[in-house]
């Protein structure tokens, strides 16, 4: 059969949807999110790949600024919907896809190309790095207990509408982007990801919930999560799933994670996705009550190897050759040079000797400082060719705060 590969024409769009939900099982999404999907595609970002009249590939790249360290918003391609039918495997279709999106990454002039992965393994051998882990956890409220920082009696919570108060909400949300790598900054029309809460989606729980937290008149936090109401015979078990949480400082952090623990009728408070480094970890009296795991979340493509590590800041001046290898975009292959301090940073070609050897892989994994370049190279996937630089450069790479990704795409 022959295939043909080519940007998505808008008008196309329900029959390509159609073949990446059968893709991810057939189970159709609710109207109201496939509309959002649907109405926050960049069709001229878009590809399928067509056996005939049917869509057979799919693959996007959302327009994106993503924080790095040092609170600068880098353009970055948001890769996304990426499917292949079941009927056209192992046909080279979804290397096709890769190759043509990060050729036109490239062309957009966007450094960074970033991803969640439904099945991690396929995208390493694209040149990704999982670049940030997220957490999950189950607090049993019926046994842990929470002590929170000073000041948090002094903040006033408040529930109310999610959907009134989404303007507050991502006023905070915007205050926090910079100061933690892997965020990103809302796009118009993204405002509106967060509040998605279709019924069928629900599970038995409530409608999406909110609570603010005011001081002096200002919103300095929020919370959206959705209750589910449970019964034994023992009495009330009820859970909440925290949806969303930003907050502007500790006292306020601290009083919407001890709101979210003391609601009446509940004894869990289950957390989907946070940063490793999450607050909550530190205020609870019991962490193996909590069950904390992580996972991958944030998988990173370094696009335009100079210009990216460019853009980054670096916890410690530097000055390091890089052996790169790159052999799906060869473009970054060799030596380039990284020189950094406090007054910015600069990449470029070398013909200099190599002091540290790695692939784009691995540069991706550690870009936005929550991979040490040492455990990789404990795992051999980077070698020290100059004795010292390996360290010189893992302490340049760190960043005191754990990246994160706050919500899919």
């Amino acid at each position: 059969m022959t295939t043909e590969l080519r940007v998505l024409d808008p008008a196309e769009w329900d029959d390509w949807y159609a073949n990446l939900e059968l893709a991810f099982g057939g189970v159709a999404e609710a109207p109201e999110e496939r509309a959002l999907w649907q109405e926050l595609t960049e069709p001229e970002r878009f590809l399928g790949v067509w056996d005939g009249e049917r869509a057979v590939g799919t693959a996007g790249a959302f327009s994106f600024r993503l924080s790095v360290p040092g609170g600068t918003l880098v353009p970055a391609a948001g890769v996304t919907m990426v499917s292949v039918a079941t009927t056209h495997r192992r046909r080279g279709i979804l290397t096709s896809m890769m190759r043509r999106q990060l050729d036109d990454v490239r062309a957009w002039g966007e450094p960074l190309a970033v991803l969640t992965a439904s099945e991690p393994e396929i995208y390493g051998r694209f040149g990704y790095g999982i670049g940030a882990c997220t957490t999950r956890a189950t607090i049993d409220t019926t046994r842990v207990r929470l002590s929170v920082p000073d000041g948090a009696d002094d903040v006033l919570l408040r529930q109310t509408d999610a959907g009134k108060a989404a303007g507050a909400c991502e006023a905070v949300y915007a205050r926090l982007v910079p100061g933690r790598p892997g965020m990103l900054a809302r796009q118009p029309g993204w405002e509106a990801q967060p509040l998605l809460d279709p019924p069928g989606g629900r599970g038995g729980a409530s409608p999406l919930q909110c609570v603010l937290a005011e001081r002096g008149g200002e919103v300095v936090g929020f919370a959206r999560y959705s209750i589910k109401p449970e019964w034994s015979f023992a009495g009330a078990n009820g859970s909440v799933t925290v949806r969303d949480l930003g907050a502007l400082d500790p006292a306020a952090e601290g009083a919407l994670w001890r709101f979210l623990c003391s609601i009446d009728l509940t004894s869990s408070v289950r957390i989907h996705s946070r940063p490793v480094d999450d607050a909550w970890q530190h205020l609870v009296s019991d962490i193996r009550r909590c069950e904390p795991s992580q996972r991958d979340g944030l998988h990173v493509r370094l696009v335009e190897v100079g210009a990216a590590l460019s853009l980054r800041a670096y916890q410690a001046p530097v000055d390091v050759v890089f052996e790169v290898a790159d052999a799906f975009c060869p473009w970054n292959e060799g030596r380039w040079r990284l020189t950094a301090d406090a007054s910015g940073a600069n990449c470029v070609r070398t013909q200099d000797a190599a002091d540290v050897a790695l692939s784009v892989r691995e540069l991706g994994a550690a870009y936005l400082g929550g991979v040490s370049l040492t455990a990789l190279a404990a795992a051999g996937r980077v070698r020290e060719l100059r004795p010292g630089a390996l360290n010189q450069a893992a302490v340049a790479f760190g960043w005191p705060v754990a990246p994160w990704l706050p919500h899919g795409f």
